[in-house]
């Protein structure tokens, strides 16, 4: 089966998708092994693990750690396409891509192409309704021409600057164009619930830990019970690596010695990375080929 195909059959089965951000093979595998279903690369975590920003990223550098990603885990990947990286056309050609790397599915928000740094203070560029959903029309018409399983996920930020209700006859437009699933950033709790019951597609949330706009924070039993299906937990890997990380090489600059995590979690940290990367089966190959008197050339 591929991924795109499990992806939807997970969704069939009424699993909720709970996908924390990644930026790196190791936390893909590192999600898969405690038991997520699906993960999810996100353009600001990929710009942010490279020290720029997402709206500087280019289609191949956020699609290759997408890949990259995917190539590494045995669960479903989504990729954010951003602003589909240009016009229709490139639109096209990131979908197909997207299906060459072997991702899942992708979202396609209505921002304007080039994306700009303000974004993240929260300056939203939104593009023109019938210009955003051309792109998501023909996106939809690469799926159907190369895999009709791979997941289109309609993306707007208007529900930031223009309210609920530009967001929501959005995303019911977009699902007269053949996207999948749908996404708006709620600005309260009773817009949260309100979005379910108003928006004729399967709506996934994002959960952005740390965000100094007031959107809310849900766990993902009441994101389930106000009838959302999935949830991209935007800043989990990212937010959480970067604070301890500075903690303890801060306490290391200052005091000469790190103490955040013991000697004995630090064993039991090793370990597990050791069992996340699979090196027993390395070990094993060369047990077998080239060490202690395995069949091979002198």
């Amino acid at each position: 089966m591929t991924m795109s195909a499990r992806f939807r059959a997970l969704l069939r089965e009424g699993k909720f998708l709970h996908m924390p951000a990644v930026y790196d093979p190791i936390g893909g595998r590192l999600v898969q092994s405690v038991g997520f279903e699906a993960t999810y690369v996100g353009g600001y975590v990929t710009g942010g693990s490279r020290a720029i920003t997402e709206p500087l990223l280019t289609m191949n550098e956020q699609i290759d750690v997408a890949g990259e990603v995917a190539s590494q885990v045995e669960i479903p990947v989504i990729f954010d396409a951003g602003a589909g990286f240009g016009e229709p056309l490139h639109t096209m050609r990131t979908v197909a891509v997207a299906i060459r790397q072997g991702l899942a599915g992708l979202h396609l928000e209505d921002q304007h192409f080039p994306k700009r740094a303000h974004y993240h203070k929260y300056h939203v560029h939104c593009a023109p309704r019938e210009e955003w959903l051309m792109k998501l029309r023909m996106a939809c018409r690469e799926r159907d021409r190369l895999d009709p399983d791979f997941t289109i996920i309609a993306r707007t930020d208007s529900a930031r600057t223009e309210g609920l209700d530009e967001a929501v006859d959005r995303l019911n437009a977009a699902a007269e164009t053949g996207a999948d699933m749908g996404l708006l950033f709620p600005r309260s709790n009773a817009e949260a619930e309100a979005a379910v019951r108003r928006v004729k597609l399967p709506l996934v949330y994002v959960q952005s830990r740390g965000n100094r706009d007031g959107r809310p924070l849900f766990t993902t039993n009441q994101l389930r019970d106000m009838g959302y299906v999935a949830c991209i937990d935007a800043q989990i890997v990212l937010g959480t690596a970067f604070h301890f990380i500075r903690k303890a090489l801060v306490e290391l600059r200052e005091t000469g010695d790190s103490t955040l995590v013991s000697q004995e979690d630090f064993v039991v940290a090793r370990q597990q990375i050791e069992d996340v990367i699979r090196l027993d089966e390395y070990y094993a190959i060369e047990e077998e080929t080239v060490e202690f008197g395995g069949n091979h050339a002198p």
